[in-house]
């Protein structure tokens, strides 16, 4: 099993969440420890997340995972609701990049994404659910690609592809409907011809025995 799919059916699955996107980030500035914490568990891998619940009114909540090292569990670190979100700085709108900042009420961090496309990605469906769930205190996307929140969005692709299926679809449906309308014209010209041939044969008969 993946990466995220093994994050959603360990953290979210269990209290009736489904995660939307999942993001493997590191930071681009060292937290400062305080001088009295002990027991660190060593090198760890960090997700941010997104999840809805499954029940109604569908709560959306962003939430930092780790993977420490030498294990195949995962742990459920900070979470804020997508109401606390203020801020989503793409910090470069001219290129792609892997580097981004969430802002949130009582938070801010600075992250780089293991890969520019999965932060782009991220982005997408962070916006798209940000503009569904939110009626308002919607956060602020600056410094983003046009692709992100623009109509070039996986989402958009997706539902392109979906549109495109339909038409595919219908465009085979009218090509048999057409051939079976010609099929049955060709049916009705024949019909029509061996009723003549009969005709004929019949009037040839009668001609015949006068």
């Amino acid at each position: 099993m993946s990466v995220k799919p093994a994050i959603n059916k360990e953290i979210f699955a269990p209290h009736n969440e489904r995660m939307l996107a999942a993001v493997q980030v590191k930071r681009r500035t060292k937290k400062k420890i305080p001088f009295l914490a002990t027991g660190g568990q060593g090198e760890y891998l960090t997700y941010i997340c997104l999840s809805v619940t499954n029940k109604k009114p569908a709560l959306v909540s962003i939430t930092k995972v780790k993977q420490f090292e030498g294990t195949t569990s995962f742990v459920r670190r900070s979470q804020w609701m997508l109401e606390q979100l203020r801020q989503v700085n793409g910090i470069d709108p001219n290129r792609d990049c892997a580097e981004f900042d969430l802002v949130f009420e009582n938070a801010f961090d600075q992250w780089v994404a293991s890969t520019a496309s999965e932060k782009c990605t991220f982005f997408q469906i962070l916006h798209n659910i940000s503009q569904r769930y939110l009626s308002d205190r919607k956060p602020e996307f600056i410094n983003c690609q046009s692709k992100v929140l623009g109509g070039n969005s996986i989402l958009h692709s997706a539902a392109n592809s979906v549109t495109s299926a339909v038409q595919k679809a219908s465009q085979a449906l009218n090509e048999r409907d057409e051939r079976l309308s010609r099929a049955e014209d060709r049916t009705a010209e024949m019909m029509d011809s061996s009723q003549q041939f009969a005709k004929t044969a019949h009037k040839l008969a009668m001609k015949h025995k006068c």
